[in-house]
């Protein structure tokens, strides 16, 4: 897998051999956001991701 880490902290992106994006972030835990989102399954969770991170992966063509 390749990163966005160079220095093992988080949060991060990772891309696995597939071309699947994996997140790894702070856990989003404030109830008022949390009642906003929406068709949320049992194993589901939410990360924050500051916004600057995600331009780390560029569309492939």
């Amino acid at each position: 897998m390749t990163t966005s880490s160079n220095s093992g902290s988080c949060p991060t992106l990772y891309e696995t051999d597939g071309g699947d994006i994996v997140v790894q972030g702070y856990q989003l835990t404030g109830p008022e956001v949390l009642a906003q989102l929406r068709d949320v399954l049992p194993n589901e969770t939410f990360v924050v991701v500051p916004r600057e991170l995600m331009s780390w992966f560029e569309k492939k063509s």
